[in-house]
């Protein structure tokens, strides 16, 4: 614990965390976690393996979970950044679930840009949100999507491209490797 950091009344803070100027609030439990100056209200989440950037803040019962990175940014109450996540420059309405792998992409290589993510919304895993965009309260986010343009309340955004097969492709490309002797 260094600097001006103050833990809340029954929080758990792990081994192999380290705070830095950082405020905890009752009920928090925190693992393996480094925060530099950040909030995190009663009943949040951190770790394991979570990196709590300055400016991020944790809102009452949000989670940010292992291999998690936060920067400059509101995690809603009762939001969930589980696992394998990038959220910069965001705020993040509440009750809001971020799937596996899915990133805010905040820099065009000369600035940082806001995303703003609603209440009640669901991103599937996968996802890149790119900057500046807003999606709406109630919003659905198909995994594996890229997400450009303002997505309306209550909507189902999707990319996608359509899937396409080949049938044999496969086995013609390993014959073809095998005559040529690779």
């Amino acid at each position: 614990l260094m600097g001006a950091t103050e833990i809340g009344e029954d929080s758990v803070v792990g081994p192999n965390t380290r705070l830095t100027d950082t405020k905890v609030g009752r009920g928090c439990v925190i693992e393996e976690t480094v925060a530099i100056e950040s909030q995190l209200d009663d009943a949040a989440t951190a770790g394991p393996r979570a990196y709590l950037r300055p400016g991020t803040h944790l809102c009452e019962g949000a989670k940010a979970g292992t291999h998690v990175e936060i920067k400059k940014s509101t995690i809603g109450r009762g939001s969930k950044v589980p696992h394998l996540s990038y959220i910069g420059d965001t705020t993040m309405g509440e009750g809001v679930n971020i799937g596996a792998g899915s990133i805010t992409c905040n820099y065009d290589g000369k600035k940082k840009w806001p995303t703003t993510i609603g209440d009640n919304v669901f991103v599937g895993s996968d996802t890149m949100m790119v900057a500046p965009v807003t999606i709406g309260d109630g919003a659905i986010i198909g995994a594996a999507s890229c997400i450009t343009k303002e997505v309306a309340p209550d909507a189902l955004a999707l990319t996608r491209p359509e899937q396409k097969e080949i049938p044999g492709w496969a086995a013609k490309k390993r014959a073809r490797q095998a005559a040529e002797g690779k």
